[in-house]
């Protein structure tokens, strides 16, 4: 019920570097595998680094943004809201997925076969019905909330959160090197906060 915007690309490596360039405190500026390809998204950051980089952000943008407004991790209910974009389907454009549609583990193993096997430039692929890209695949997106097993139930639930405490948090998403099931919108998954890869 409460509005809220996200960006409509995965953070780029370009804007990552900008953000984070000068005193970084022990982390790079620069984490991705795939090195001088600006454009891709920035990979390899945990969660614990994603909070570093939004409290930098935030500090740079201060007074450009609304008062009381800040850049943060989206909950995962915003994050599947956003991703399904009023659909019921498993994925935002319908139940099956493609090589055209989003950049996955599409055959073979992370290390065989023909998809790509490494990140892409962002916006590669066709954005769902709400202006979002890669909500499906190339890297997986850290959120906001904590993991507990059971999803927020209820008629209805309202603007759900995650627990207050835990040792987990949800990513969502897929990424290159995961196969199909995990690119769908409903795929919930869970990472130490420390956790730094795909």
């Amino acid at each position: 019920t409460q509005g809220f915007y996200l960006g409509k690309y995965e953070v780029t490596q370009a804007q990552y570097e900008a953000v984070m360039k000068g005193n970084t405190n022990g982390l790079s500026a620069t984490p991705s595998e795939w090195l001088n390809n600006l454009n891709r998204a920035v990979e390899n950051i945990s969660w614990a680094d994603a909070q570093v980089f939004l409290n930098r952000l935030n500090a740079q943008q201060s007074a450009s943004i609304p008062a009381g407004w800040a850049y943060v991790l989206p909950t995962e209910s915003q994050w599947e809201y956003a991703c399904r974009a009023g659909t019921t389907t498993a994925h935002s454009w319908g139940d099956s997925i493609a090589s055209t549609n989003a950049n996955y583990n599409w055959d073979g193993d992370w290390n065989t076969g023909s998809d790509f096997k490494h990140t892409r430039d962002v916006g590669q692929y066709a954005p769902n019905q709400w202006g979002f890209f890669d909500m499906h695949g190339n890297v997986w997106e850290w959120t906001a909330d904590w993991y507990h097993a059971t999803y927020p139930t209820g008629n209805p639930v309202i603007d759900p959160t995650g627990p207050t405490s835990g040792s987990h948090r949800i990513r969502r998403g897929g990424s290159w090197n995961n196969y199909s099931p995990d690119q769908r919108s409903a795929r919930r998954h869970f990472l130490i906060p420390c956790y730094r890869y795909n």
